[in-house]
This record gives structure tokens, sequence and C-alpha cells, in this order.
């Protein structure tokens, strides 16, 4: 399977693309976080930078431990620099995950991508998947509502996104991108209690992407016009989990 599209999406939009179900809004007053997020560069609401770790904003990823799946324990591992950058920066050059992620080029792209989460404040946080023991895939797990993608979408305190690349060529195809969706999405809601949906905006075009979603238990909720694509918001509801 290409990998799934999940570049960033750090553009602005005022106005709620039209298409989106009723089921999807809330009339609730926006959360603290929100109001910090998007009230930064609006002098007319007074806010404090958001001064959590990673530890609170995604209940300490690193220690969620293993997914079990029909092709072995999968764990998200968080990126480490040192040890990775040349793993992941080969897989980023790959014309197949650069058509949709845009990171194709020597270390110092992939680094500078990667640092800009590590050295922010928690609220996405880099990772290897590593399936029976082999890293061969490449996920960004973050809190969609403290996105910018929240402007583009009816967002709700403490979705949570997910990224996805398939490193090699050999670990693409046979249904194992529905496979790890499916299991990093389980350890979302497991783990986040006070999460109730995981949330995805693949390139509308990755049509094997958008089927592999659909095939891990999330449902096509719109299409968004986001600044670098037009991309398809994928979710997977905590109350529907047990049914897709």
């Amino acid at each position: 399977m290409p990998p799934t599209d999940a570049s960033s999406d750090t553009g602005s939009h005022s106005s709620v693309p039209a298409g989106l179900g009723t089921e999807d809004t809330l009339d609730l007053r926006l959360p603290d976080e929100l109001i910090t997020l998007f009230g930064a560069d609006d002098p007319a609401i007074g806010h404090q930078p958001l001064d959590r770790g990673a530890d609170d904003l995604l209940n300490t990823l690193a220690g969620w431990g293993p997914a079990p799946t029909p092709l072995g324990p999968f764990h998200l591992v968080p990126v480490r620099l040192e040890r990775d950058l040349t793993l992941i920066t080969r897989w980023m050059n790959d014309p197949a995950v650069a058509a949709f992620w845009e990171l194709a080029g020597p270390e110092s792209v992939t680094d500078a991508h990667i640092r800009a989460q590590l050295n922010g404040d928690g609220r996405s946080v880099p990772c290897l998947g590593v399936l029976d023991g082999t890293p061969m895939s490449y996920f960004e797990i973050y809190r969609a509502d403290l996105d910018p993608l929240a402007r583009h979408y009816p967002a709700r305190p403490h979705d949570t996104g997910i990224h996805l690349l398939i490193g090699g060529v050999a670990h693409r195809g046979r249904g194992i991108g529905t496979t790890l969706l499916r299991a990093v999405s389980d350890l979302v809601l497991d783990n986040r209690p006070r999460c109730a949906r995981a949330i995805a905006e693949p390139d509308i075009r990755n049509t094997p992407s958008v089927s592999a979603f659909l095939s891990a238990g999330f449902r096509f909720s719109a299409e968004l016009d986001l600044p670098d694509k037009r991309a398809a918001l994928m979710i997977r509801d905590r109350t529907l989990r047990h049914v897709l």
C-alpha cells in the first residue's frame, strides 16, 4: 500500500467546510487549550503558552506498550534522531512516500521536520512503528484538537490524529497498512481514555490509503480543503470501534 499522506497542515482557514454532518458537531465552549492555540495572534484573547509535556498531552505515549496484531506485536517507539534519522530519511526519499510527504532530500530536511516536534510542547510525537521487532513504518501521533487542522473541521476535545508512512516496499500491500492503522488507533483509544475519536486526513487522491483507513474501522466524514491538499477526513469513533 502506498504510504498514507500525512503532510502537516500549517495554514489558516476561518470557515468550516461544507458537507460536514451534524453528527460531528458539538455546541460547547472552546476548551482553554484551543483558546490558547488559536488566540496566539489575537491580542483580544489573553493567554499563556502551553506549559505541558508529552506525558500530559498524549498520556505518556512512550509507555503505551505493544498492540497485538495477526503479524506479531506492534510497538510505537518515540524517535531518537541519533538512532533513527538515516532510516527515516531513506524512507522519505522513496518516490511513493515523497509524492505525499514532500520531505525528500538530505538528512537535514527530515531532521528539521522531526526536530520541530521533539522541541515542541508534546502535542505531536514522532514514532517508529516496530512490527514483530522490525522498524518498518513512521508515525506521528498528535493532538488534532490543538493542531491548526482544528480550524478546518469541528474538532472535539482530545481528538487524536495519526500520520503514517510505511517504509519499505516489502511491507506495503497485503493489508499491512490496514493492520497498522487498526493497531495504532486501538493504542490511542486504549491509552487515552478522554479521547473519543482517532482522526486522520490523508490526501483524497491517495485511494489506497483512504481504503486502508476504511478497512481499519475509520469512517469517511468529509472532504477538507487544506492549504496544501484536498483531504479526506477519516474518523474512528470509540463507540463504534468494536462494530467497524
